[in-house]
């Protein structure tokens, strides 16, 4: 085996079409194929569009990250692939696309959680030791975890209902801003007062490290709908205030569960103490301001990813690939594609379970 190891990553879980190729630490490419034009007269992500979608692009994303890398097919060394969780036809799109290549090639092929890739990216990106707390924070999937190895989670606490990122979707579309929703509101808050509206603060009275964000999403709909009635229609400086409200009460309740999460790692006296933010709503400034000085009032170093890498990617399942290759993982032609797998298998599910699975 050559040294370093390469390997060609492929993420399709939602609505990015992604492949990257990662040599042991440097992005050598990373291209990301939105979809946003073809759900957007939708309100949202529809599963059939986007798993076609993936399908009719992945070949080409894999061809144009190849080439940006200035590598040719046989001069990788394993394939690395989002198996789950996220929609079931994108994500199957992608694990056949790299099965096709793997038994093409001959090259080992690797099954990623494509919340581990999250998890397992300021190892990419700021060469983080284990173990570290992280807040996984995206769309789909709000969760404290320590991170002890690329198969190793605990996790602290999380959601027990909406995502952050699907409460700033819904938060946006309620109030008429375009989707996603989080770089709306965060761009409608900037001119905003967040005092003015009294949000909740879901769960702070709780002495654990889980969320809630359905009640605040609630809240604002109730707040729109006054204004609504009071002034004949929602005027901009009323959204530019709910959304800044929304936001501040977003930041509070993070801080405020990364604070008692803190607590829990810091127990554990690590020798060298970090924090990490990662997933789409990392991208949020307000909230990486907020939690980097949450994570200094502990005297933890604190990281988060480049924005690019923060929201879907494929260069962060080329690095999981890499640390799951190095633990010895391989994967053949019955690895399967998986709507739901939670990264701490021991602990019961926060919202549920189903035939399925697990959701969280």
């Amino acid at each position: 085996m050559r040294e370093p190891l390469t390997v060609l990553g492929l993420e399709s879980s939602c609505d990015d079409t992604a492949a990257a190729v990662v040599r042991r630490g440097q992005v050598m490419s990373s291209v990301v194929i939105g979809q946003g034009g073809l759900h957007d007269a939708f309100g949202g992500v529809v599963p059939e569009i986007a798993a076609r979608a993936h399908a009719e692009k992945l070949d080409v994303a894999v061809a144009q990250a190849l080439r940006e890398a200035g590598l040719a097919l046989d001069e990788i060394d394993a394939i690395a692939v989002t198996s789950g969780p996220g929609l079931i036809g994108g994500v199957l799109a992608g694990v056949m696309c790299a099965k096709g290549l793997a038994a093409a090639t001959g090259l080992p092929l690797i099954g990623v959680n494509h919340l581990a890739g999250h998890a397992l990216t300021p190892r990419l990106t700021d060469g983080l030791a284990y173990p570290y707390l992280m807040l996984l924070v995206s769309g789909g999937h709000c969760q404290f975890l320590i991170v002890r190895g690329p198969q190793e989670f605990t996790r602290l606490g999380g959601t027990i209902d909406d995502a952050p990122g699907e409460a700033f979707d819904k938060a946006a579309r309620l109030m008429g801003l375009p989707q996603p929703g989080g770089p709306s509101i965060e761009a409608a808050a900037t001119a905003g007062d967040p005092r003015r509206f009294a949000l909740p603060r879901p769960l702070l009275d709780r002495d654990d490290c889980n969320l809630s964000f359905s009640g605040l999403k609630t809240a604002v709909l109730r707040q729109r709908d006054a204004l609504v009635a009071e002034c004949g229609g929602l005027r901009r400086a009323d959204r530019a205030d709910l959304c800044a409200g929304f936001q501040a009460a977003v930041c509070d309740v993070l801080a405020d569960r990364m604070r008692r999460a803190l607590r829990l790692y810091m127990g554990e006296n690590p020798s060298a103490p970090a924090v990490a933010v990662a997933g789409g709503v990392a991208a949020n400034m307000a909230i990486r301001a907020r939690l980097e000085a949450v994570a200094q009032e502990a005297g933890a170093r604190f990281t988060a990813p480049p924005l690019r890498l923060c929201t879907d990617n494929a260069a962060m399942i080329a690095h999981a690939g890499i640390e799951l290759f190095d633990a010895g993982v391989r994967d053949d032609m019955t690895l399967s594609a998986r709507p739901r797998w939670p990264l701490d298998q021991s602990q019961a599910p926060l919202i549920g379970s189903g035939r399925k699975g697990a959701k969280a």
